[in-house]
């Protein structure tokens, strides 16, 4: 069995309450990750800075401290460029897709972080050469079960304002699936709003937001979601099977 943790939409941007719930999800998932009783992964599906600015990325290096092994990738908000200078030192423009190895005793999976943020833009798109490398890294994983991420939903999840700032031609992800059975499932972020579907015949996890909730159509006129706090999304791969349990903390 894997457990894979999500956190999602952190929004840092220098205040104290974005900064404090980023914290207290954190404060939670270590408190989890003792020994005998461990996180596998833990997974930042963007959004991780609200402008895209350095001064944000160096914020969240400083607060996203952890034992677990992290897997970070990028969204609208994100921008390459000032992510990379924070992370290796050297600015780049060009996707940011990472893989992560998770082996445990009996069980043996590997993460792939895709980039699906268009720089300038809200909604997402998955380049050719992003679906490629995933190609590849699947190829070269033999029997591992795969968990795909990335930051935009690929499917309608029941809420205008984000459905229509999705994932674009949705059905090149479809076809990355439809080719490699070992793939559980996809867990996405972007709807700051925790939601479980199907796409391409397997399940879809939208994760929780960490700085804030969006209401859906019915749940009143705001866009904001005033009473709700962080959240996270705990995933368990088990006999090559995903299942999701979501946290939202009441205090942090």
């Amino acid at each position: 069995m894997v457990v894979v943790a999500q956190i999602s939409d952190l929004h840092f941007n220098g205040s104290r309450e974005h900064r404090d719930r980023a914290t207290g999800v954190m404060d939670y998932l270590n408190a989890a990750h003792t020994e005998g009783n461990t996180v596998s992964a833990l997974l930042v599906t963007g959004d991780v800075a609200d402008q895209g600015l350095v001064d944000e990325y160096t914020e969240a290096a400083a607060t996203l401290l952890t034992d677990i092994p992290v897997l970070t990738l990028l969204g609208n908000h994100d921008d390459r460029a000032a992510y990379t200078q924070v992370r290796d030192g050297v600015a780049s423009t060009a996707p940011v897709n990472t893989a992560l190895r998770v082996e445990t005793g009996d069980a043996d999976l590997l993460v792939l972080g895709l980039d699906s943020s268009i720089p300038g833009r809200s909604d997402g798109y998955l380049a050719d050469e992003t679906l490629e490398w995933a190609r590849s890294q699947i190829a070269e994983s033999g029997d591992a079960d795969v968990l795909l991420t990335w930051h935009h939903p690929p499917a309608p999840i029941g809420m205008p304002r984000m459905d229509e700032r999705r994932l674009n031609e949705p059905q090149r992800a479809a076809a990355l699936l439809a080719e490699n059975p070992n793939v559980v499932g996809t867990v996405v972020g972007h709807a700051h709003s925790p939601a479980a579907t199907v796409f391409a015949g397997r399940p879809l996890i939208v994760a929780p937001g960490v700085a804030s909730t969006l209401n859906l159509p019915f749940e009143g006129t705001e866009w904001l979601n005033a009473t709700q706090g962080p959240g996270i999304a705990f995933h368990v791969i088990q006999d090559h099977r995903l299942t999701t349990h979501f946290r939202v903390l009441s205090t942090w």
